[in-house]
């Protein structure tokens, strides 16, 4: 992909389910310099979902830090492969990745579905983390509620079909402009020309749908409350204040269960469940701000 700022290059890994795609400083205008502490930016899930969710953010940091920003297995330039996915996959190959390219702890920044997993591997591993820094963490099934379907399920879950309705609803610029608007953003004003051509892009990929459709039927989602209270890796919650299917007040309730841990919970005015793509600047110095103590 072509979206990503000056700078930065794409390199790889091999995981136990393919491989991963990562973006990196490579030169210009960045200094290089592995002993840096490593920041691992971690995009959320839906159509069309890349690294370049985080692209407004990560640059600002490449001075001071590592920055790792991947495509997650199934998502952008990473291998695609053709499986039933579950959240023990991301589980698994976010690990493998933490462990391949740092010798220390890291800080996770994340959003959505994958910041809640974040925080589960977080539960499993602590020694990998430094700290979380996570924008409308959930799992999308929290104290035993689902947050919601755009599809039913019963048409989610028809072969063919299924890939019928990730055709026409996610690799089209029309649909994709659509799905940011309709669910991603507060304001579609802020909406580009350039992340509509991003997540087109990566929609594209040859068997997208795959995961795309585990997210949609559900596969992925897991009551992220039975597992917050076990959290001891200090952790910064950030919620945009008009994020759908996952509101605030669900984010609070869940710092609530853990304020050993949750060490700050915001609420973000005007924005969606994107903030950082979406308001990219207040983000960055509220994450700057936090990786001053914890980063």
């Amino acid at each position: 992909m072509g979206f990503q700022p000056p700078g930065f290059g794409q390199k790889f890994i091999q995981t136990s389910l393919g491989t991963i795609a990562y973006y990196t400083s490579v030169g210009a205008p960045w200094t290089i310099d592995d002993s840096q502490p490593t920041i691992l930016f971690l995009h959320s899930f839906g159509g069309g979902s890349s690294a370049y969710e985080w692209s407004k953010v990560y640059a600002a940091f490449a001075d001071t830090h590592r920055i790792i920003a991947p495509d997650l297995i199934g998502w952008g330039n990473s291998a695609h492969p053709t499986r039933d996915y579950r959240v023990e996959d991301y589980l698994v190959t976010i690990a493998e990745l933490i462990q391949q390219v740092s010798s220390s702890p890291v800080t996770v920044v994340a959003s959505s579905l994958t910041g809640a997993i974040a925080i589960r591997l977080a539960v499993q591993k602590p020694e990998l983390f430094r700290s979380l820094y996570l924008v409308c963490p959930s799992g999308f099934d929290d104290f035993g509620q689902g947050a919601g379907r755009r599809i039913p399920l019963q048409i989610i879950n028809t072969p063919i079909l299924d890939r019928f309705i990730y055709t026409i609803g996610a690799t089209n610029e029309i649909a994709v402009r659509n799905f940011l608007e309709q669910f991603l953003f507060a304001d579609r004003t802020r909406i580009t020309d350039e992340m509509v051509a991003a997540y087109l892009d990566s929609a594209q990929q040859p068997n997208a749908e795959y995961s795309a459709l585990a997210f949609l039927r559900g596969d992925l989602y897991f009551d992220l409350s039975l597992y917050l209270s076990q959290l001891t890796v200090p952790t910064s919650i950030l919620w945009g204040e008009s994020a759908q299917f996952t509101n605030a007040a669900l984010g609070q309730r869940l710092a609530q269960l853990n304020p050993q841990a949750v060490r700050e919970f915001q609420v973000l005015p005007q924005a969606g469940v994107l903030a950082h793509l979406e308001q990219p600047g207040v983000v960055t110095g509220l994450l700057g701000r936090w990786l001053k103590n914890f980063g």
